[in-house]
């Protein structure tokens, strides 16, 4: 909420001598006095958006959509990063950042909520069972999760490090929502479909990587969730197979949502 929509809540509060109980940020809240509860809130008008995507032209409420960007991190996007070490090239997901540099200004001006959802394990791995291990270790040997990399002091993937902090060129701002991941999809174990109920967020634009794992994965069970799923084909990359990206944006086309690009979204903000 900027400062003009959070001192017009103020004066309303004063005008009906009622109290607002929830977060600033989200839309679900009460208003309550001694003798009164409100359950209704403050009512918050649309602000339709329109966008060129496919199969449809798509429009949604920037109030209530969010942009979801997913494991943009060092460990996957930088050089001396786990994926690096392990001898895969890693620059192809880098190729978000620039696009992603476009939206997140235009986005954040329109006061939509930019999401990051990382890996970030716990140190002691306490949630991670053994099938998650195998995935990333198939063989027992090498440098798994929470494992020392070996150019750089950080432990793989664990919350607070180098290897699972966002890269440099893309910034966090105060404003924007973190939330720790720990399977392929975002929304296993995680807080973050709460978060999202709570902010009254009905569409969802993804970005990130890997296109055809972590994004589709998390784009997937959002589907199933509910939530209507934009996925910003230039802010997502991956460094497996071309094939593996035309079958994502394809099912996403056919089954879980839509897709566009970072310009069509932008010319949709700009035109409204």
């Amino acid at each position: 909420m900027n400062a003009k929509n959070a001192q017009a809540v103020r004066n309303e509060n004063a005008e009906t001598g009622l109290n607002r109980i929830g977060s600033v940020r989200a839309h679900n809240h009460w208003m309550v006095n001694a003798e009164h509860v409100d359950l209704i809130g403050t009512p918050v008008h649309p602000a339709p958006i329109t966008i060129q995507s496919d199969p449809q032209t798509v429009t949604f409420d920037a109030h209530r959509t969010a942009l979801v960007v997913i494991d943009m991190q060092n460990d996957f996007c930088a050089k001396d990063g786990w994926v690096d070490h392990l001898g895969v090239d890693y620059t192809p997901c880098r190729q978000p950042i620039e696009p992603l540099k476009k939206l997140l200004p235009v986005l954040r001006d329109a006061n939509v909520p930019i999401i990051w959802v990382n890996w970030g394990n716990r140190p002691d791995l306490l949630n991670m069972p053994p099938n998650q291990h195998h995935l990333y270790k198939p063989k027992g040997s090498g440098i798994g999760l929470g494992e020392q990399l070996p150019k750089r002091v950080a432990n793989v993937l664990e919350k607070d490090s180098w290897a699972a902090a966002v890269v440099d060129e893309l910034e966090i701002h105060p404003q924007d929502i973190c939330v720790d991941k720990y399977r392929i999809s975002g929304f296993w174990d995680t807080p973050l479909d709460s978060i999202l109920r709570n902010m009254d967020i009905k569409t969802l634009m993804f970005a990130g990587v890997n296109t055809d794992q972590c994004v589709l994965c998390s784009l997937q069970d959002a589907n199933f969730l509910g939530y209507a799923c934009v996925m910003v084909e230039d802010c997502c990359a991956t460094t497996s197979p071309e094939f593996c990206t035309q079958n994502a944006v394809f099912n996403v086309k056919k089954c879980f949502g839509f897709v566009s690009d970072s310009d069509k979204i932008i010319a949709g903000f700009k035109n409204k």
